[in-house]
């Protein structure tokens, strides 16, 4: 009777540390990041010198529209751009500062881990050798040497002002202006002058704070060069 009773309890116990294996074994493995362009995360491998003119078509959530780039006009510009658009860096980025009649900016990448290694990955100064006038497209900078990944259209003439302050555009809006007009501007300038988004939180958390946040904004689906060698 005994033999029997612990042969049951050995039973038991078996069963029970199946069931527990098995239910352990069922649980779902932790989610892997997404895979990533293995170029965005090294920018020093970015550096292809682009054609002497090329075209980026860019499709949005307000339709498309196409920018010309002329090399000559500003080359390392020119360069960096080409490379950006090449590698897929602005797809699903948001067009975060947009402000009637001044300009359309973007270029902050919406993973955070992409934004980082780029956050100092500048390109040297270009002399302005033309106008930041309307449909003009030009790199953001924040004084000498700090030109990265941000690009703005500018939306009116009034914009010459730029041309000292060291903006110096290098390719044109030249199909689709009117949807570069429609992008939704309802957010205004960045804090403190106005509620659009943070850049150092968009830096910082991507994509997930402009969606949770500033769900409205327009938005790239694909950047392509539709013309090159």
């Amino acid at each position: 009777m005994r033999k029997l009773t612990i042969a049951l309890m050995l039973i038991a116990v078996t069963s029970i540390a199946a069931v527990w294996m098995g239910a352990y074994a069922a649980a779902p493995a932790p989610a892997t990041p997404a895979a990533t362009n293995d170029k965005l995360a090294h920018p020093g491998v970015m550096n292809q010198m682009a054609p002497e003119t090329y075209r980026a078509k860019f499709t949005t959530t307000r339709g498309d529209f196409v920018i010309e780039v002329t090399r000559a006009w500003a080359p390392n510009g020119a360069d960096r751009f080409f490379n950006l658009v090449k590698n897929g860096f602005y797809d699903d980025c948001r067009f975060f500062r947009v402000v009637y009649g001044f300009m359309a900016q973007w270029g902050i990448h919406g993973d955070p881990a992409i934004s980082a290694v780029w956050r100092n990955a500048t390109i040297p100064d270009d002399p302005v050798t033309q106008s930041n006038t309307r449909g003009m497209v030009s790199f953001a900078t924040s004084g000498p040497g700090t030109r990265t990944t941000q690009v703005f259209i500018n939306y009116a003439d009034k914009n010459m002002v730029l041309d000292n302050q060291g903006f110096a555009p290098f390719g044109k809006v030249v199909e689709g202006m009117e949807v570069v007009n429609k992008l939704f501007s309802g957010y205004g300038e960045p804090p403190p002058k106005g509620h659009g988004p943070d850049q150092e939180k968009i830096q910082k958390e991507g994509n997930a704070y402009l969606t949770k946040t500033f769900s409205k904004l327009d938005a790239i689906k694909t950047a392509t060069i539709v013309t090159g060698p």
